[in-house]
């Protein structure tokens, strides 16, 4: 099935710089790595977020619209585009620096989704924060609301504090999935299983927790399923994780489980079709992973 999303949250420059201090520029941010990847899966792909004007602004404006992503109006703004540099070790993985402004205009938005989507920066920055709270709250009605925290311990400071806005958005959410890292960082704990766990009784209908090398969990009322990761060579994680969330949400539209009529049939979602959900997410995630930067698969390299 193909399904409209609204996406909400940062777009900004990506500034990469490898092992060997080799540097190169790409669009990037999680909210709009998602927006991408399931615009390239053929699905209505709308995009709230904030870029400038500028030449950074005008290569993320032509990246979205090449991937059929549509820019919310007021997502263009006279002040510069944020930056984010990614530092990348020998194994590929990415530390990242910030120099980000988040204050964004929910004008124009669509009337009709079937899920909404938001993750990291966005949710927890100000002032733009409130915003994505308001734009959850106008569509949970309706429709499903996804979360990926991402944490950015640079940006978000704070752990408990960071945690307590944090958990103010999974209230909201059908679906959140987080990585085995920002849980341990959000609740210093090596128990980051029962974390995700227990957050389904905050509201969410199905909770997931990706563990890099060691596959992908999921959890609703049937418990806890987990799943083997695909084995690929790895040029570098960036976009892994928001490929993974993008895989999820196109599974759930494949089996006709989004919009809020769908809350219940989600959480009771049998064991083999949380697998199989698991499993979509973690085969798009693999490609991510297979090359350089957040480039998500088109549905056509999927056979």
């Amino acid at each position: 099935m193909t399904a409209t999303f609204l996406t909400v949250g940062e777009a900004l420059t990506d500034i990469v710089v490898d092992a060997d201090g080799n540097r190169a520029e790409h669009p990037g941010g999680s909210p709009m790595n998602v927006a991408v990847a399931l615009g390239r899966l053929g699905h209505t792909s709308h995009l709230l977020t904030r870029i400038g004007d500028d030449q950074r602004g005008q290569a993320i404006r032509a990246h979205v619209t090449d991937t059929h992503v549509q820019l919310t109006p007021g997502s263009i703004t006279g002040a510069p585009t944020s930056t984010a540099e990614a530092q990348l070790d020998a194994s590929g993985a990415a530390t990242y620096t910030f120099d980000l402004t988040w204050d964004p205009a929910a004008t124009g938005l669509p009337e009709q989704v079937h899920a909404v989507h938001t993750s990291s920066i966005a949710a927890v920055l100000d002032p733009g924060a409130a915003t994505v709270a308001q734009v959850l709250d106008r569509y949970r009605d309706h429709a499903t609301i996804s979360y990926d925290p991402n944490a950015r311990p640079t940006l978000m400071g704070d752990a408990a504090a960071a945690r307590e806005r944090i958990e103010a958005i999974i209230v909201r959410a059908d679906v959140v999935k987080t990585s085995d890292e920002d849980v341990a960082w959000l609740y210093d704990t090596d128990d980051v299983e029962d974390v995700v766990s227990s957050w389904r009784a905050l509201g969410p209908g199905i909770t997931v927790l990706t563990r890099g090398g060691d596959g992908a969990v999921g959890f609703t009322d049937s418990g806890r399923v987990q799943v083997a990761p695909v084995q690929v060579e790895v040029a570098d994680t960036v976009g892994a994780g928001d490929t993974f969330s993008a895989g999820i949400l196109d599974a759930l539209a494949d089996k006709r489980l989004l919009g809020a009529g769908n809350r219940e049939a989600l959480a009771a979602l049998p064991s083999d079709d949380v697998a199989a959900v698991l499993r979509r997410a973690a085969r798009l995630a693999a490609v991510t992973v297979s090359r350089s930067g957040a480039n998500p698969p088109w549905s056509h390299e999927l056979g």
